[in-house]
């Protein structure tokens, strides 16, 4: 049976979790030291760490940790992987192995390859390694091949990398927000002319009011957590938006604030639970509702916005039936809702996975747009829009090039600096580049970190899409069932230091438009084989390459590609002296505290968003994937899930009124269905969920959701597959 649930999110319990993998990673002295490092967070885009030393954030607020920074140092702390480990697990045994199982197994410390027909991953050389690869790609067309990069890349790495890609021959190059973001940064792009967020860290200090929609900080971002309590405390607002109740937005016990860890704080002032995918319902009948009770702020909108009228307009002819049966919401919460926003000085607006895992993300990012366009919450100080990126250095990565287009000026100046032309042909997106490999157009993958196997949707798909490619490269910290269950005919995996062990100093990209620095100089267990990203990518650089104006060699130096970087990446101009005079910095013209957008006429663009058709099956749900309190992305620290009560993650979470009308008992064995396969064994678990919706863990879950995707962005529906859920009536119970 689940395990009770608790009160609320973080507290004490969040505590002794922490001194206990303290412990565990070598002593609590010595977890210290390297939490204290100065070096950016692993985890998410927050912005802890980096010149004022970890656990603290932008603004040099000091203790600012949180449970998933805690999980990812511990990992990295865990001793070498031994090379008898391989040769006694088959690949068979290890692919069965669950994404926990492996990320425990230890770190890995030397080159591993194996061809076709081999059982075992075996020890080779860096020479042996780096030849395979080199002899690989001049083997390759550049058209039949990608290069992936996950937010655990530094900058310096990223930007090298993509350097070597273009000047090799291929726009290959993704990256995995187009798993995440990418309808965050096509929706910003179209409206603000920008894609990232609009505001700082002193913003959100700032606001009085936040709508955190379709994102859950308490497990994901905990450290934001604390920023809604303060606002409250000072008299603010939080109106959150889920389909699931999560505890930790109802009430948390933050560990750094005393009475706060004592007795709870109040999290959300008003809590929301449309149906799934029904945000766009919502949202415009916020507006409707601001429009009737003249909430607008008339000036911004007639002098900073364009297509105000049209969306205006469809807000008035639209029903007020439509939006509550769109949204699955009552009119009066609604309007609730919209007064709540009316009543707000300053607004900031906070989305993630929930908003652009859909197949409207990008028109959920525009709806979002017009709602803070409403009243003028835009380009003003304390008021803005910010996506919560999932990745530590995913923005960053996308910044400094790693992607399939670079802007006009961008690729101006790269050819300038390189002395090359940049190759013209449309770079693969993330899902382009798995439908290229599926249909046998791949011979050579290079995946600079992350798990591109468990990221995709329709894991069946994903597995036979890299298993035939020619030569699949992994650059990895630890094992991941990637390197199994989506290794090409031949796969190398190469060993990469951590952040904090890095020789150099790297940098990083917030989702608060701040470049960190991290020191690294972390000590390794003797006898380790690892190397930097930048070395690994350089190497290749320097034995693929012909001669040419780019000193290769020299490029293992971090200094002289921030130097590059400065000189060609829009807004990264203090990027050359950020090591020397030790002095972060915020990208230029990103923040906006004044209504002069990158738009060609400088106006926010404003369009109408259709509520989409949402099934209306009555035996089926809307499946979301989600992410349990003890994960981080695909890669699983603990099977519990303590916030929601679940003791295991093979779970179907769903209403209890929903089960009960299907005749379904809580605990009952499922068979899970949807047009992308089938998972059997999974047991029901009632959860606060709106009525028609499911809830399953990511990554596990991918399996049966379908490769339906946002036309816009390219991003996956992960929120809103549909599947079937019967009882299983014979076959195995896991």
């Amino acid at each position: 049976m689940p395990r009770p649930r608790l009160r609320s999110g973080g507290g004490l319990r969040a505590i002794l979790y922490t001194l206990r993998k303290a412990w565990q990673a070598g002593g609590w002295l010595k977890f210290y030291r390297r939490m204290r490092a100065r070096n950016a967070c692993k985890t998410c885009a927050l912005g802890m760490g980096g010149q004022q030393g970890g656990m603290t954030n932008e603004a040099g607020h000091f203790p600012e940790v949180c449970k998933k920074s805690v999980q990812a140092q511990a990992a990295d702390m865990q001793p070498p992987i031994d090379e008898a480990f391989f040769r006694a697990q088959a690949m068979e045994t290890l692919s069965s192995r669950s994404p926990r199982e492996l990320e425990y197994a230890g770190r890995l410390s030397f080159p591993l390859f194996a061809g076709p027909d081999d059982r075992h991953y075996r020890r080779i050389s860096w020479e042996e390694a780096l030849d395979r690869v080199v002899a690989r790609m001049k083997a390759t067309s550049p058209e039949r091949a990608f290069f992936y990069a996950s937010g655990r890349a530094s900058n310096e790495a990223a930007f090298l990398l993509q350097c070597l890609a273009r000047a090799w021959g291929s726009n290959h190059v993704n990256n995995c927000s187009y798993y995440c973001h990418q309808a965050s940064g096509v929706g910003l792009a179209r409206t603000l002319g920008t894609g990232t967020g609009t505001v700082s860290l002193d913003d959100l200090g700032k606001a009085d009011f936040v709508l955190l929609i379709g994102a859950n900080p308490a497990s994901n971002h905990p450290r934001l957590i604390s920023q809604l309590v303060d606002l409250r405390a000072r008299g603010g607002r939080v109106l959150v938006v889920n389909p699931l109740k999560e505890l930790g937005l109802v009430r948390f016990r933050v560990p750094s604030k005393p009475l706060s860890l004592l007795f709870g704080s109040q999290i959300s002032d008003l809590y929301l639970q449309p149906r799934v995918g029904g945000d766009i319902a919502l949202l415009k009948g916020m507006v409707k509702h601001l429009i009737e009770t003249d909430a607008l702020d008339r000036d911004f909108l007639a002098h900073h916005t364009t297509g105000w009228s049209e969306v205006e307009a469809d807000a008035r002819g639209t029903s007020w039936e439509d939006l509550e049966r769109g949204s699955g919401l009552s009119l009066a919460a609604i309007r609730r809702a919209a007064d709540l926003y009316a009543g707000a000085q300053n607004a900031l607006f906070m989305w993630a996975m929930g908003i652009t895992h859909h197949a409207h993300g990008v028109q959920n990012v525009l709806a979002l747009v017009n709602l803070a366009a409403a009243r003028g919450m835009l380009g003003r100080p304390g008021a803005g829009l910010c996506p919560i990126r999932g990745h530590s250095n995913v923005q960053g990565v996308g910044s400094v090039g790693f992607a399939p287009a670079l802007k006009k000026a961008f690729a101006s100046a790269l050819e300038q600096e390189l002395g090359l032309t940049l190759p013209t042909h449309k770079g693969f997106t993330t899902y382009e580049a798995m439908v290229a490999a599926e249909a046998g157009e791949v011979d050579f993958a290079f995946l600079l970190g992350g798990n591109l196997y468990g990221s995709n949707p329709d894991l069946a798909f994903a597995g036979r899409a890299l298993r035939r490619i020619d030569l699949t490269v992994y650059v990895s910290t630890k094992l991941n069932p990637g390197h199994f269950l989506g290794r090409g005919r031949e796969c190398l995996i190469l060993p990469a230091l951590a952040r904090d062990e890095e020789r150099q100093a790297t940098t990083q990209e917030s989702m608060f438009n701040f470049v960190r620095l991290s020191d690294g100089g972390a000590p390794l267990p003797p006898g380790t084989e690892m190397k930097s990203e930048v070395e690994i990518v350089a190497a290749l650089a320097a034995r693929l390459l012909p001669p040419s104006s780019i000193p290769w060699a020299e490029m293992t130096s971090h200094a002289a590609i921030r130097r590059i970087i400065a000189r060609v990446v829009p807004g990264y101009g203090p990027m050359a002296a950020v090591n020397r005079l030790q002095r972060e910095f915020v990208v230029e013209g990103r923040v906006k505290h004044a209504p002069d957008f990158a738009t060609p006429d400088g106006r926010v663009r404003c369009f109408v968003t259709p509520l989409p058709g949402l099934p209306e099956a009555p035996d089926e749900f809307a499946l979301m994937t989600i992410r349990s309190e003890g994960q981080f992305n695909t890669v699983v620290y603990e099977e519990e899930d303590i916030y929601r009560g679940q003791e295991r993650r093979d779970v179907v979470l769903v209403n209890a009124e929903d089960a009960r009308r299907l005749g379904l008992r809580e605990d009952q064995p499922l068979r899970v269905e949807s047009e992308a396969g089938v998972l059997e064994g999974f047991r029901l678990r009632y959860a606060d969920i709106a009525r028609g919706a499911a809830a399953m863990y990511y990554p596990e879950a991918n399996l049966i959701v379908p490769r339906r995707l946002d036309p816009e962005s390219g991003t996956p529906a992960f929120k809103s597959a549909r599947v079937r859920i019967r009882p299983l009536e014979t076959g195995p119970v896991r």
